[in-house]
């Protein structure tokens, strides 16, 4: 049973004790990735694509 005092600092913990540091590594550069393509391109149909995607994920952008 899952204590219903579960903390960002304990999700932090369990991650660091099961995770690889390449499982971590390839965490960061996917999420950068992404960062940037939804940051950066601009293109109007990708930009539209990348803006549904984003409202789809429950991100607000506007």
């Amino acid at each position: 049973m899952q204590s219903t005092d579960d903390s960002v600092y304990d999700r932090f913990e369990r991650a660091r004790a099961s995770l690889s540091g390449t499982q971590v590594a390839v965490g960061i550069a996917l999420v950068a990735a992404l960062g940037f393509a939804l940051l950066f391109v601009q293109e109007p149909m990708l930009h539209d694509s990348l803006h549904n995607f984003r409202h789809s994920a429950g991100i607000t952008c506007h």
